[in-house]
């Protein structure tokens, strides 16, 4: 045979087995990135707070004081029962608190015709409810975003008092258990957590004490982003009569800052939730989507709950549902949260103008938090 033929085939066999192993090349690189995709994907599903498909859980109700809107809920779980205190804005435009609960969580079937707390001293004048004017619901005072835990038989009710602009200061009220039980709302006189004259809002208290002191997380912003601001009190009823007011820096003065996926932390949404990987803090955040409000999660230490252990690199819940986005678009606020067996169940008002709940398997949302996964609220 030909020695050029010879040569011929060797060439073409040699081309053809660079070939092939180039192909084989290609498709491991594909396959790699395919599998890291669905990785990534899992881990986002994995981190994700699922909406109930009853959503919205509650609406505005036929009532003066409840008329324009309900948002932005407290829940505080007793015997088995979910209780809800929530945010109701009136013709009047003031926000009050109403009351509703439920015994699986998602259907409440009980809800009274009456605000069960309100704190309406309000400055003299004429006002009227205006959604373009008072972006935040379009209430022009009243008691907004609440929030509840339960500690030795007490429900203590965090609220934003909100007397315009210039007065918007962190208050506190409390309830026995016992009373709440009866329906009984004897409501302690409430006391300002915050100091006159300056603008603050959404403090929450931890569930229960840390070394023998009440808790109050005031602020996600701190020199170093790997903390927040906490204090810790004898008893915060005391706080602005016997005990001094808390300083703590106005969120809205303060520059960007770019953390994980949000360029500004707002606010905590609900208290924070014990768990045995850290206490569980749901906040809420905004991106490039400046006018998008997001939730976001982060794990604080047992200990020291001032130091973040970990982070959601993603918002956990992003307000995509239509419900989300009638009233004032794009807006997921959370005040309430509760855990129940292994299931993470969140309340929060969407597009300030309904009341919504999304939820998550626990276990798999902290194992995925503490990988630096991206955790999200999952459909049950």
């Amino acid at each position: 045979m030909n020695s050029s033929l010879i040569l011929f085939f060797i060439v073409v066999l040699i081309a053809f087995f660079v070939t092939g192993l180039f192909i084989y090349g290609v498709w491991n690189v594909i396959r790699s990135f395919a599998e890291k995709a669905n990785l990534i994907q899992a881990i986002i599903e994995a981190l994700r707070l699922g909406r109930s498909g009853a959503n919205p859980i509650l609406k505005k109700g036929p009532y003066e004081w409840e008329a324009q809107s309900v948002l932005n809920p407290a829940a505080v779980e007793v015997d088995g029962k979910t209780h809800m205190f929530y945010r109701a804005i009136g013709n009047d435009g003031v926000s009050r608190i109403g009351y509703a609960s439920s015994k699986d969580g998602t259907d409440f079937d009980e809800r009274l015709p009456y605000p069960v707390f309100a704190g309406e001293q309000l400055r003299a004048g004429t006002y009227r409810y205006d959604p373009v004017l008072y972006p935040s619901g379009g209430s022009w005072g009243g008691t907004e975003d609440p929030r509840a835990v339960i500690i030795d038989g007490i429900v203590y009710l965090t609220f934003n008092m909100f007397d315009g602009w210039d007065n918007m200061r962190v208050m506190l009220t409390t309830l026995s258990v016992e009373d709440l039980k009866a329906k009984r709302w004897n409501w302690s006189t409430p006391t300002y957590l915050s100091p006159q004259g300056q603008r603050h809002k959404n403090w929450v208290l931890f569930p229960e004490k840390i070394n023998g002191k009440f808790a109050i997380l005031h602020n996600l912003h701190t020199e170093d982003p790997d903390h927040v601001r906490v204090d810790y009190v004898d008893d915060p009823r005391r706080i602005g009569t016997e005990l001094p007011t808390i300083e703590s820096a106005d969120p809205n003065a303060l520059p960007d800052r770019p953390v994980a996926w949000h360029k500004r932390m707002r606010s905590a949404g609900p208290p924070p939730l014990k768990t045995d990987a850290g206490w569980l803090l749901l906040y809420h955040g905004t991106d490039e989507e400046s006018h998008k409000y997001k939730m976001g999660a982060a794990l604080l230490d047992l200990n020291d709950p001032t130091k973040i252990i970990a982070r959601a690199p993603l918002p956990v819940l992003v307000p995509d549902a239509s419900y989300e986005n009638e009233g004032k678009p794009g807006i997921v606020y959370g005040c309430g949260a509760t855990i129940t067996d292994d299931t993470l169940r969140v309340y929060y008002g969407g597009g300030d103008n309904v009341i919504c709940t999304a939820s998550a398997h626990l276990p798999t949302f902290l194992k995925t938090l503490i990988g630096q996964g991206a955790p999200k609220l999952a459909t049950p």
